[in-house]
């Protein structure tokens, strides 16, 4: 089968050089990926090309690059699934992170902000005499982080990462829940309390990019909610992101669906003049095109919002009831 790579360039030792495109067409097997390819064009082709690649059975993740825009794990990545209609195959190292040559670049932002949610367990206590005990419900919970490889495709396509690399990144948030939900950790306050700062669990866009990229179903962006349900759970100083939650949920258990000026002022924060002073020509804009949505009294109920009201109770009280039993497991 005939294909065609455009795989990114780079020399480092080329100051005048930006990363480029190179073309190579080469003879490939139907069951190719990636990254057997990219193997083939450096043995065959092209001894120069720089690529990082270790087990290729999807279980070390030093593969991750982006394929046709999006990251993957080359050996997992077929070709005939990239390519379909014959099209080249685009391969650009993964992205966020500073390139080093060709596909490979550097792991230090990444690992950076693993060290930085402290990925290791914190119990405190006297040391069993043979091990930390945890339920089998919390340990099946832990499951889905617990598979992440460390590959970095999460990071790679994340949309906040591109613009504020003060954020932790989908990984290093994941991870942190994984602890936070482990009912053998003893330090939820420490955790959760830097993960409530800026470039926490709150910037986070929802952009769903990690939970497409990533090859593991961890879905990071998931585990960034539940942080968010245990940031607010526990207490801990209101923020930005913790107000939008509340005022949204207030806002459609009492009415059946959103007040859009209510749900921005009181995410702001009602007593935050400085801020909504600074807001308040954006809404004076939307005021005169008429896109202001009738705040407060004005906003009326919908038909039927006492059933999603009795919804919103129903869901408290079974929340209620979980973290009860959690509670009890942790003490345990």
């Amino acid at each position: 089968m005939q294909t065609t790579l455009k795989v990114s360039r780079y020399d480092p030792e080329s100051p005048n050089e930006a990363p480029h495109l190179q073309q190579y067409d080469l003879e490939v097997e139907q069951h190719f990926t990636v990254l057997d390819s990219l193997i083939k064009v450096r043995e065959e082709i092209d001894p120069s090309l720089a690529l990082r690649c270790s087990c290729r059975a999807s279980i070390c993740g030093s593969c991750a690059v982006r394929v046709n825009g999006k990251a993957h794990l080359a050996c997992k990545t077929k070709i005939t699934d990239v390519s379909q209609d014959g099209s080249p195959v685009v391969v650009e190292p993964a992205g966020n992170q500073k390139i080093v040559k060709d596909l490979v670049t550097d792991p230090n932002l990444f690992w950076n902000k693993i060290k930085s949610v402290d990925p290791f367990l914190q119990p405190k206590g006297p040391e069993p005499v043979e091990e930390y005990i945890a339920s089998n419900e919390s340990m099946i919970n832990l499951t889905t982080p617990m598979g992440c490889i460390m590959c970095g495709a999460c990071v790679s396509d994340c949309t906040v990462l591109e613009v504020d690399k003060n954020f932790l990144g989908p990984a290093a948030l994941a991870k942190a829940y994984r602890f936070v939900a482990d009912p053998r950790d003893n330090a939820d306050n420490q955790r959760l309390s830097t993960l409530n700062e800026y470039g926490g669990a709150w910037d986070c866009t929802r952009c769903f990019q990690c939970v497409t990229a990533c090859p593991k179903g961890v879905a990071p962006m998931d585990r960034i909610m539940e942080l968010r349900e245990h940031i607010m759970d526990a207490d801990m100083p209101s923020t930005v992101g913790s107000r939008h939650v509340e005022s949204f949920a207030r806002s459609v258990s009492r009415a059946g669906w959103l007040d859009e000026t209510l749900l921005a002022i009181e995410s702001m924060g009602i007593f935050n003049v400085p801020k909504l002073i600074e807001s308040a020509p954006v809404g004076i804009r939307a005021l005169i095109r008429g896109k202001l949505p009738k705040p407060g009294p004005l906003h009326h109920k919908l038909p039927g919002a006492e059933n999603i009201s009795r919804i919103f109770r129903r869901w408290e009280s079974e929340k209620a009831a979980s973290k009860t039993i959690e509670e009890v497991n942790k003490d345990d």
